[in-house]
């Protein structure tokens, strides 16, 4: 049940009634932030009413005059100027809450389901993940889940850096200096040949040259190369894997695809950007030029697709990625989970790909930007000693911290269980951290605050999941069988009932918007209600049985609600703490 978009329907036929043009039936309906301006209030209607040249009070009284809602409200105001304020019915409310409870999917309404293709995670080969990489995983995950839950098929894309310069410099080094021994390397190992390889590359021509040459061989299919190449993408991979799983990432094997992928399909493409006339040579290297982006000098931009040497670019690659998910996966959405620093670049790629008509403007391209992950000096998060920190790392240090918190909390409890927590707290305190956070924004990143069980943290929706759950043991009933109505008999009740309502409207946000901290903001909206609710509601020991029964069926919908949320932010349920 999706209160707001019921609500805006019937607005929008109330303001079709009321003699306003089609374009401007546009209704702001939003939940209300107090119950005296009741449960919603329909806005904008001030600068509609200026723009139609009439007072915004007779506006609103006319689109209130034809706003049928006497199915689930009990009053209809105009305040002030020209907001209308909605009560909803509370029999009405109860009846939606019963669906909820005895529905599959928690009474979400059924959707035109998509082809989502969700670009995020992209680490690179040779470099173990680090702390760059955890927004992007990390909110791109839990919008995999959010669509997923809502029905859209979604497309994993673990675009890795897995082809490219840094190869040829790798095997060059590997080749050369490391004599082909890498049978045993670990990733650890592959990071510091990168970094001697990056060093030999900047200061020794010809090791510089043969690196180039080596790229090229590799574009070519060169079966050595290739061998040495597979071997170092392995490792990596094997790498990575441990790391998703630790963070209860739904990334696996299968979802790899990396700028590899796509090779076999880069002549093709700059030969046809040549033949449509986007391309041409410059100087020796093929270029398309876009005159809507301009550089410092108010020149158009160059965007090079092909060296001199032959060689691809990102900037190929990512135009062939395009296309085969349009072609091959038949997206009907591709959502890029990066920094801010790579907008420019995708949407010079969106630009080409649009011109060469590689992919349609019925699918939409969106780029899902995040901001920096900070210290307590508002500096970008990194060790003493100003390295990049490793998740292995970070990981690691939350389950150190999570199991001195749990045995604290705990001392007799045995070094097993206690591990488990420790390492299912401390993921998920990382996690939820991350996604309580507008991803727009830099934040901080604070230990102490993370790992607290008070506030909007991990810990908190753990423990309250599992005090819920402690409830219904306690009553020896089986609450998904009780077939009794949900009654609402106070405020505390009508309160948590109009909060749980509201589910609907959190995930739907998410999933047009990507920003999972709506979700953990309605989360913790929903934990504190239901605490004011229990303190001042007896469930158990309520006299009258009906309300007994109901109160107990409102806790086992909170509870569902509650473990629904955690599963589409992808932090770990338990069962005892």
């Amino acid at each position: 049940m999706n209160i707001k978009d019921l609500i805006s329907e019937r607005v929008v036929q109330a303001m079709t009634l009321s003699g306003i043009p089609e374009i401007n039936c546009k209704p702001q309906v939003r939940q209300t932030s107090t119950i005296k301006f009741g449960h919603y209030q329909v806005d904008g209607i001030i600068y509609l009413a200026k723009k139609m040249g009439m007072p915004s009070i007779l506006l609103a009284n006319n689109i209130m005059f034809h706003l049928d809602l006497k199915d689930i409200s009990t009053k209809i105001e105009v305040a002030g100027i020209g907001f209308i304020n909605i009560f909803l019915d509370i029999k009405w409310m109860e009846k939606q809450a019963k669906n909820m409870l005895i529905s599959p999917k928690l009474d979400v309404k059924n959707i035109k389901p998509q082809t989502v293709v969700l670009d995020y995670s992209s680490p690179n080969v040779a470099k173990e993940m680090h702390v760059g990489h955890l927004r992007s995983t990390i909110i791109g995950d839990a919008m995999a889940r959010t669509l997923e839950f809502l029905g859209h098929k979604v497309i994993r894309a673990n675009h890795i850096g897995d082809w490219g310069t840094q190869f040829g410099m790798l095997i060059a080094f590997l080749k050369d200096k490391h004599k082909n021994n890498f049978t045993e390397l670990l990733l650890k190992d592959l990071e510091e040949c990168y970094r001697k390889a990056k060093y030999y590359y900047e200061r020794d021509p010809l090791f510089a040259d043969m690196s180039r040459k080596y790229v090229l061989k590799l574009q070519k299919g060169d079966k050595e190369c290739l061998v040495i190449w597979k071997k170092i993408v392995n490792i990596s991979i094997e790498q990575n894997q441990k790391i998703y799983d630790r963070l209860h990432v739904t990334l696996s094997y299968k979802d790899i695809k990396g700028e590899s992928t796509y090779n076999h399909m880069l002549p093709g493409i700059v030969n046809d950007l040549k033949l449509r006339g986007l391309a041409i040579n410059n100087n020796g290297a093929v270029v398309v030029i876009l005159n809507e982006f301009k550089n410092k000098q108010g020149k158009s931009m160059g965007v090079i697709i092909q060296k001199k040497d032959g060689a691809f670019l990102y900037a190929t690659v990512d135009v062939a990625c395009a296309k085969y998910r349009y072609e091959q996966l038949k997206a009907d959405r591709i959502i890029y989970y990066t920094d801010s620093r790579q907008h420019q670049h995708l949407l010079q790629v969106w630009s080409i790909v649009r011109k060469a008509k590689y992919v349609p403007d019925s699918v939409v391209f969106e780029h899902h930007m995040f901001g920096m992950i900070l210290d307590n000096n508002n500096n970008p998060f990194k060790t003493r000693s100003g390295e990049t920190i490793k998740l292995s790392e970070l990981l690691d240090e939350a389950f150190r911290r999570a199991y001195i918190l749990v045995k604290n909390k705990n001392p007799d409890i045995n070094h097993d269980q206690a591990k488990y927590l420790a390492e299912a707290i401390g993921s998920s305190a990382i996690k939820y951290s991350e996604l309580s956070k507008n991803r727009t924004t830099d934040y901080v990143f604070n230990w102490d605050q993370m790992l607290t069980f008070e506030g909007n943290t991990a810990p908190y929706m753990q423990y309250a999941y599992t005090r819920l759950m402690s409830i219904f043991h306690k009553s020896g009933i089986q609450v998904d069988l009780l077939d009794e109505k949900i009654i609402i008999t106070n405020n505390q009740e009508k309160i948590l009932v109009m909060c749980i309502l509201q589910f609907e409207e959190a995930i739907m946000h998410v999933a047009k918007k990507g920003t999972p901290h709506v979700i953990c903001n309605y989360l913790y909206n929903l934990t504190n209600k239901f605490s004011s609710f229990y303190e001042s509601c007896p469930i158990l020991k309520a006299e009258d049985e009906s309300i007994r029964y109901s109160r107990l069926q409102l806790s086992f919908l909170t509870s569902k609600v509650l473990n629904q949320c955690l599963n589409i932010l992808g932090i770990k349920i338990l069962s005892y703490m």
